[in-house]
């Protein structure tokens, strides 16, 4: 087809004003880091969430897989961190989210009463009230499971993913973590009723994800496929979409950097993933990337990296700061009992103009 300049022109003006209009409904954004008050203690497999002007970190995992059952108390106003009373069962990699101000914990992993160090995966569910500290127990998972993802929308909590046993696994048995596999398990807890449904399970399979609510829809990025250990998984890119009117789950755009045992939170209408770890033969590292989906364009933005790099960490938005605390700098080591984890507190300022 032949077109004259002049139709040309019409036509480029056309898509210009288009492509213009387009960018006029996303907003301008800089993103600036600055430091915090250090949180009392570090320490890797961290989770974190906020409420109001407070940011929350629970769990820890210590030497020889203890794990730590912290619970500590960030007060955004004042810069300040205070250790509450411990969580009432020790446990790590539990799954959190917040609604009006309570603190919902499902699953994790601990430690067996006797006999050799493992993780062992759970189906206990709480709820902490941060205002009082007192802890409530809830109906349990209707399977155990640790590592998984939850996600609250109009008051029901989506538990999805995660890693437990293999099938027909003997419980009293010692297993590594490297044997517990990934779920693609999708459940859902009714907050006002206190019992579970089951939902349309999550088509890949994944632990160690990141997942939010974007206008009543959930978006869950990254993760590991495969086991609950890193070196014996594989990171995933894979974003999936999951719309509660229809119990469907779509692909959407894919994470620019796999990774798992992230931190992130949902801010302005994006999905912000932090940090992570990689393990190779000869390759145990941690990143500094922080990346952000905007479901709205299918399109991820990359940002500046984190100071220091770090997996297991906690994160999470106080209005539009997004606090990313703790966490281990390396990926373990060969030499038991060396200690990687820093008490480190950055945050990313994001900036609307």
């Amino acid at each position: 087809m032949n077109l004259s300049k002049h139709a040309v022109g019409i036509l480029l003006i056309f898509l210009l004003s288009n492509e213009l209009s387009a960018q006029d409904n996303i907003p301008a954004q800089s993103y600036e880091w600055r430091t915090a008050a250090s949180t009392p203690l570090g320490a890797e497999e961290v989770i974190g969430v906020s409420t109001k002007d407070k940011f929350y970190m629970f769990g820890g995992l210590g030497l020889n897989w203890e794990p730590l059952g912290m619970v500590m108390e960030y007060d955004s106003k004042t810069d300040k961190w205070t250790r509450k009373n411990d969580m009432p069962v020790k446990l790590h990699h539990m799954a959190l989210t917040s609604v009006e101000g309570k603190i919902y914990m499902f699953g994790g992993f601990s430690m067996p009463k006797e006999g050799q160090a493992m993780w062992v995966p759970v189906t206990d569910s709480w709820m902490y009230d941060p205002e009082t500290g007192n802890w409530k127990i809830l109906a349990p998972l209707p399977s155990e499971r640790g590592s998984a993802n939850a996600v609250h929308i109009n008051g029901k909590i989506h538990l999805i993913g995660g890693a437990s046993f293999p099938e027909g696994f003997s419980k009293n048995q010692w297993i590594h973590p490297s044997r517990l596999i990934a779920l693609g398990k999708h459940e859902v807890y009714d907050i006002a009723t206190n019992t579970w449904a089951n939902a349309t399970d999550m088509p890949t399979p994944r632990n160690h994800a990141a997942a939010g609510m974007i206008n009543n829809k959930i978006y869950v990025a990254g993760g590991r496929a495969g086991s609950a250990f890193i070196s014996y998984s594989q990171n995933l890119d894979l974003v999936e979409e999951y719309d509660p009117s229809t119990d469907r789950w779509d692909l959407k755009a894919s994470m620019p950097t796999p990774r798992s045992a992230t931190a992130w939170d949902v801010y302005d209408g994006r999905l912000y993933v932090a940090g992570g770890e990689i393990r190779h033969q000869d390759i145990w590292g941690t990143y500094t990337t922080v990346e952000a989906f905007d479901p709205k364009s299918n399109t991820w933005i990359r940002l500046a990296p984190m100071p220091m790099p770090r997996h297991g960490l906690a994160g999470g938005f106080i209005e539009n700061k997004f606090h990313l605390v703790s966490g281990s700098v390396q990926s373990g080591t060969n030499e038991p009992g060396l200690v990687t984890d820093t008490d480190r507190h950055d945050v990313l300022h994001v900036i609307t103009k």
